[in-house]
């Protein structure tokens, strides 16, 4: 590597560990370290860059190649910065790809944006030692991190694209962290080297895959993303299993959370866009104002109490759809009033789901139920747990 470009990448580097500290994010010393210490330009050589606007069908995009000049400004800000970063069309062989424009495809592999990785490493509290799985690791930033501070040969990833797994392995030989991608399905984990002290998960499941419990080591800690046909309020799933070998769960709301196994079918409010644009409903008053979004107790809780919903964030005002139902309802600006439209009457569901949610002191996370092997839906509150 050029002298210049390796100076280049270490500025940056330590430009994204100091901004992730001073907001916050980043407060432990060990990841800190291995931050600091990991260059990940190895791990994302490439990325590709959405040109088109919102809507637009086919997609263009534009890819950055790092080892071109012309590209490598762009592409260092951008693998530095909090942005996902985009590497694979449609499943595609990784080790040709020609820089430029290119139009069409969707997006089969990403890096998740940094400050949901350093969360995620956090929450799991890794240490020396410790025997880890990263299940949909993708390129590997996060498992290289693992590895960095677990140590050689105890960082373990299942991806289940034969592409990528060679892509990152390849990558993390280069940097000499001493850890493993094998191919493989994610939700069976990976016996071979089980018991594991600490397991995450790069993919949301609608319930915890039962393997991955079985190969949760006791005293271990294992993070997922549980997902519900909703996208718009995410959950994240905390189980440890104690020295004693009981498995205990706690579901948060989080502001963001990582995308479903391929495969499974999100609710969307597009395709009422334009009706509830022409036609928002009949108006009536209303005690609730719109709840803030940064409630993720209650909106962690209508994921589930109040299913089938869904959020238009790109609404002027509050809009959530029940898409299945046709139904909807636009929240007023702050006026007292809501439209409502369709049979379902769904504003009304959320003022009592939300005078519940008060009644129970406001909680942000709930115990979940893993005995049955299925975890899909929360048991009861966790009163207190207001972190």
């Amino acid at each position: 590597m050029p002298l210049d470009l390796h100076e280049a990448t270490s500025r940056r580097r330590a430009g994204m560990v100091d901004r992730l500290t001073t907001d916050g994010v980043l407060t432990d010393k060990l990841l800190r370290g291995a931050l600091l210490r990991l260059p990940r330009e190895v791990l994302l050589p490439h990325a590709y860059v959405r040109v088109s606007g919102p809507g637009a069908d086919p997609i263009d995009w534009r890819l950055l190649d790092g080892s071109h000049r012309d590209d490598q400004e762009e592409w260092l800000d951008l693998i530095h910065s909090d942005e996902s970063i985009l590497l694979q069309r449609d499943g595609e062989p990784l080790d040709a790809l020609l820089r430029g424009p290119v139009t069409g495809g969707h997006m089969t592999s990403m890096s998740t944006y940094t400050p949901a990785t350093v969360e995620a490493l956090q929450a799991v509290e890794l240490s020396p030692g410790h025997r880890y799985l990263e299940l949909g690791p993708g390129p590997g930033v996060s498992l290289a991190l693992a590895a960095t501070i677990t140590g050689p040969g105890l960082a373990t990833g299942v991806e289940w694209d034969g592409h990528m797994t060679a892509f990152a392995q390849r990558n993390l030989d280069r940097l000499g962290v001493g850890a493993t991608v094998v191919e493989g399905d994610a939700l069976e984990g990976h016996e071979p080297r089980a018991p594991y002290d600490r397991i995450h998960s790069g993919i949301g499941v609608p319930c915890v895959p039962v393997p991955w419990v079985e190969q949760l080591a006791p005293g271990g800690r294992l993070l997922t993303t549980l997902a519900t046909r909703t996208p718009s309020w995410p959950g994240q799933l905390l189980v440890t299993r104690t020295r004693a070998g009981t498995v205990e769960a706690v579901l948060q709301g989080r502001p963001r959370g990582y995308r479903p196994v391929l495969g499974y079918r999100w609710l969307s409010a597009l395709d009422h866009r334009a009706r509830i644009k022409a036609d928002p409903g009949r108006a009536r008053p209303t005690r609730l104002d719109p709840p803030p979004d940064d409630a993720y107790g209650f909106w962690l809780a209508a994921a589930y109490l109040a299913p089938g919903l869904v959020r238009d964030f790109q609404a002027e005002t509050m809009t959530v759809v029940a898409p299945d139902d046709d139904s909807w309802a636009v929240a007023g600006p702050g006026d007292g009033t809501v439209r409502v439209c369709g049979p379902r009457d769904v504003w009304a569901e959320l003022e009592e789901l939300h005078a519940r949610w008060e009644k129970a002191g406001r909680p942000e996370s709930s115990t979940v139920d893993l005995t049955a092997g299925t975890g899909a839906r929360p048991s009861r509150p966790a009163r207190g747990r207001r972190r």
